[in-house]
């Protein structure tokens, strides 16, 4: 095998094999943190439409997992602004980073607590593990989406799902962010009035 050809296979692998280290790493440290594995209430499911079940943020994917795409529509303009000569594949792997860290962060007790004082996720216990990794991948698809997309289409696509959120579980991503740091009594109010 050439140099040529084996600096090509690296060079597809690696990338790869970081994202690999960083979500196993991330997945380790939230079950360090006391997140279980998987949901406590004994079954694993794939999709939980309800989101305002008990096991919301305890099964692979459930409506938040939206929210994730939306990071990773995000992480994907924010990096390619930033660091536009990065090669695509390890802007990838930072937004994976970003997404991991963001899923060990969001499940600390300040954090999950500060969701439960400030959003209507009043009984909110925190993620499974599981869950975490179905939103790091669904922030890993949220890239790739926009990537295919390019700008105007991701925009228009991000308002368009912000709206869905709204109208379907009385959440979506920036309402989520904006209670987080400047709760309304009046948006947890019509939040919890599903």
């Amino acid at each position: 095998m050439s140099h040529d050809s084996r600096a090509g296979t690296n060079g597809k692998t690696a990338p790869l094999l970081v994202a690999f280290a960083v979500v196993l790493a991330a997945a380790f440290e939230l079950r360090r943190q006391g997140r279980l594995w998987v949901c406590a209430c004994g079954h694993f499911k794939p999709w939980l439409g309800d989101a305002w079940s008990a096991e919301t943020s305890q099964q692979l994917f459930d409506p938040y997992t939206f929210t994730h795409v939306l990071h990773g529509f995000f992480f994907c303009g924010l990096l390619a602004v930033a660091l536009p000569r990065v090669r695509p594949t390890w802007r990838l792997v930072l937004a994976v980073a970003a997404e991991s860290l963001w899923e060990v962060i969001e499940n600390t007790e300040f954090v999950i607590q500060r969701y439960r004082e400030a959003t209507a996720a009043l009984g909110y216990n925190g993620d499974t593990v599981v869950n975490s990794l179905g939103d790091i991948a669904a922030c890993a698809l949220g890239f790739l989406v926009a990537r295919k997309l390019g700008l105007v289409r991701t925009v228009l696509v991000f308002a368009a799902t912000e709206v869905v959120l709204l109208f379907w579980i009385r959440d979506s991503l920036l309402l989520n962010v904006l209670m987080l740091i400047y709760p309304s009594e009046k948006l947890r109010a019509w939040q919890a009035g599903h």
